[in-house]
């Protein structure tokens, strides 16, 4: 038995895989050819990339309907049932708050009341109508605008995942990151691929004890989404603020410290964790009704122990 590890920078993270099999070359040629998959969609929907087709959707969507390529607008069309399923907790649609609230292009503040209303007037899923039959998307007002960053990189995993699967690979993974992981198969010498959660950075979560993972959980055929609002938090008036927003109220959500969210989609494991994160426990009840085989770990804030942990199917590691 063989094995390939490769890597490659993209998306703004890093992709790395690990291939098992008999023909070394093949799988190398086939980890390649994936790694050149995730770039290509990287490409296309970098929302910060003036050439990309996600900024084209951007700059005319609102003047008629823009045809986009049938990946894409299937990518678009489960972002858009995710809001739903989620309550409005998943929206590809919140880059206008994030430009607000100074997580891209300026100093991270709190906006004013007024400020915020008027920036919510163009957020939300039901401002974008996909056109089934001609691949098409259409925003009902200027200055609304699509990122899929929280659900891009599970999407791009799939798709490798895709490709390895047509060239015969049965044993590999791939992580963006390491909060977005795809698995096909098994190890060759375990029944499951073993992957771990760590703790969320956060200052106001102190955890001092020696054991520094929240849980190891097994993969197979298996995606795994976990998502944290510690990244690029700040504080004012004595305020925490992540940089994960609850779309429906226009801030940055205080209901949960870290979501890990297990599927076989990493797409949808990507933009669950993100809506479980924003929504907590009513998150956990709208993908036990969404999806079945579902397994989730919800740390959430609590003010006597700093945390406390709610789990389906992820076990915790004993503290």
């Amino acid at each position: 038995m063989k094995t390939v590890s490769l890597a490659r920078d993209a998306m703004a993270t890093r992709f790395e895989m690990v291939l098992h099999g008999e023909d070394e070359p093949g799988l190398r040629a086939a980890g390649e050819e994936a790694l050149d998959e995730i770039t290509a969609l990287g490409g296309q929907l970098n929302f910060h990339c003036a050439e990309s087709e996600v900024s084209r959707i951007n700059a005319g969507a609102a003047l008629g309907p823009v045809q986009v390529e049938p990946g894409l607008f299937r990518l678009l069309r489960t972002a858009k049932r995710i809001h739903e399923q989620s309550g409005g907790a998943f929206d590809v649609t919140a880059a206008p708050l994030m430009r607000c609230w100074g997580f891209w292009g300026g100093a991270r503040r709190v906006p004013s009341p007024e400020e915020l209303a008027r920036v919510r007037a163009s957020v939300g899923m039901e401002l974008v109508h996909l056109d089934e039959e001609n691949f098409t998307v259409f925003f009902d007002r200027p200055g609304v605008q699509i990122d899929l960053g929280a659900i891009g990189k599970g999407f791009a995993l799939d798709a490798a995942a895709g490709l390895l699967r047509e060239a015969g690979v049965t044993s590999a993974l791939i992580h963006g990151g390491t909060s977005s992981v795809c698995t096909l198969g098994t190890p060759p010498d375990g029944p499951c691929w073993k992957t771990a959660i760590e703790w969320p950075r956060l200052d106001r979560l102190e955890h001092t004890g020696r054991q520094q993972l929240v849980a190891v959980t097994g993969l197979s055929d298996e995606s795994l989404g976990v998502s944290s609002s510690s990244g690029r938090a700040f504080k004012e008036n004595g305020v925490s603020y992540g940089h994960v927003l609850d779309p429906r109220r226009g801030e940055p959500t205080q209901n949960a410290l870290l979501a890990a969210v297990a599927l076989p989609s990493g797409a949808e494991a990507d933009a669950w964790s993100t809506a479980l994160l924003v929504s907590a426990e009513d998150g956990v009840a709208a993908l036990g009704q969404a999806a079945e085989r579902a397994r989730t770990l919800l740390m959430l804030p609590d003010n006597e122990s700093g945390s406390r942990l709610t789990c389906s199917g992820i076990e915790p590691l004993e503290s």
